[in-house]
């Protein structure tokens, strides 16, 4: 994360609430016709679940984990998930496990990113940003739509209190399976948004990075702080 967000530090270094700021999608990838090419490519690639054809174009020490082995064997397995290599009780949702993971890897190379300082691209375009040292990272999250509802209580009948556009919230108690989760927004406004708008600020991202020969390659496929 590069960019330093003032009113995120303002909310939670500081005594008072902040000003709203949204950050609107920006996709640089047009900057290389190279990489608008590979990325095309790849995400054919993975729509189909074409193991073969990602892992050639991957790096051969792809990071994948903060803590695990990394490497393209790794990453094979992620892909293919083996459930004699998962706890007994989750072996029968390996086929379940393997999917999410595909369709996270989709997901992500679906996002529009940006050229960091050494020339790496990296989606999604919001891990640019930073976020205060104070802040715990897993509590924030990204409100990728435009003028996304925010409503008084967890339901589509409920009051809509504003329209929110592309700004980081806080996720204080984020809720697995829930339809909607309650935020608090840089303002300090309250309210509940519909869960899919919302994009973990320590979700999946990617990069891609060229080679010594000049090829774009994934080199980059990981989540957490």
């Amino acid at each position: 994360m590069k960019l330093l967000n003032a009113a995120l530090i303002a909310l939670f270094c500081g005594p008072a609430w902040a000003d709203r700021q949204t950050f609107p999608p920006v996709d640089e990838a047009s900057q290389d016709p190279t990489l608008e090419a590979f990325r095309a490519d790849l995400r054919a690639k993975v729509a189909a679940r074409d193991l073969e054809g990602v892992m050639a174009a991957t790096c051969p020490e792809i990071y994948t984990s903060h803590g695990d082995p990394d490497g393209s064997e790794t990453f094979r397995a992620n892909l293919t998930i083996d459930p004699e290599t998962l706890p007994e009780a989750d072996r029968r949702h390996a086929a379940t496990i393997r999917e999410d993971y595909w369709r996270d890897l989709e997901t992500t190379l679906a996002q529009p990113g940006y050229f960091d300082e050494d020339g790496e691209f990296w989606m999604p375009y919001q891990w640019r940003l930073t976020l205060p040292a104070k802040l715990d990272p897993f509590t924030a999250y990204f409100v990728t739509g435009q003028d996304v509802t925010l409503r008084q209580a967890p339901n589509r009948g409920a009051p809509i209190l504003d329209l929110i556009s592309h700004e980081v919230v806080i996720v204080p108690d984020y809720l697995e399976e829930a339809e909607y989760q309650g935020v608090i927004l840089t303002d300090g406004t309250r309210g509940y948004v519909y869960s899919d708008f919302l994009w973990s600020m320590v979700g999946y991202r990617a990069a891609f990075v060229t080679s010594d020969s000049g090829d774009w390659q994934l080199c980059t496929f990981v989540a957490g702080d």
